[in-house]
């Protein structure tokens, strides 16, 4: 597998936290990604949740193993042990066309698959990780990030209002959309 050279972009901050720091997915993460998705949406299945039950079938509709071979794939790790994951995409999506329409896709970044390995859950790494995308990544020519959540999951919502991200709106879909800017 071959990794595809991505947009540009400057990690500024490599710890997120004392123990946990950041670093770009390569081809060799691929499995470990995959795994960790699909532990959480077994997870989210298992609290009630129907969100991200597709990666229980088998199908996922930001396809990790690419995201990672453009380098959208960012890796959190304590020592060598995987802690979490998100994608945080350069160019949007046809997902994200349909969720925001024709506007400000040039400037935008979009901050999908946040997933935490449950013995990190409650630490308030996913927060961390939210502040080390606003804060510690920059990517050349992008203003904003956006991101989705499904409406009906009132932490989740919490956690990204919390994080200073605005809500835009809701989409005929049932997801809310949020978007903060960056400089």
């Amino acid at each position: 597998m071959k990794q595809a050279k991505a947009d540009h972009f400057i990690i500024n901050q490599k710890w997120v936290t004392s123990e946990i720091r950041a670093v770009q997915a390569g081809p060799e993460d691929v499995a470990a990604a995959q795994g960790l998705l699909f532990r959480t949406a077994q997870w989210l299945q298992s609290i009630g949740s129907k969100q991200w039950n597709q990666l229980l079938t088998g199908e996922d509709r930001h396809h990790i193993d690419e995201a990672v071979l453009r380098g959208d794939v960012f890796l959190f790790k304590k020592e060598e042990r995987l802690a979490a994951i998100v994608i945080l995409q350069q160019h949007a999506s046809e997902w994200d066309r349909n969720l925001w329409g024709e506007e400000g896709h040039d400037t935008s970044v979009y901050l999908h698959r946040l997933a935490i390995e449950r013995e990190f859950g409650g630490t308030g790494l996913g927060s961390a990780i939210l502040h080390w995308a606003l804060t510690g990544i920059r990517f050349q020519g992008k203003d904003r990030i956006r991101l989705d959540c499904i409406a009906d999951n009132p932490g989740l919502n919490r956690l990204y209002s919390g994080a200073g991200f605005t809500l835009k709106g809701q989409h005929e879909s049932g997801f809310n959309i949020y978007e903060k800017m960056v400089r």
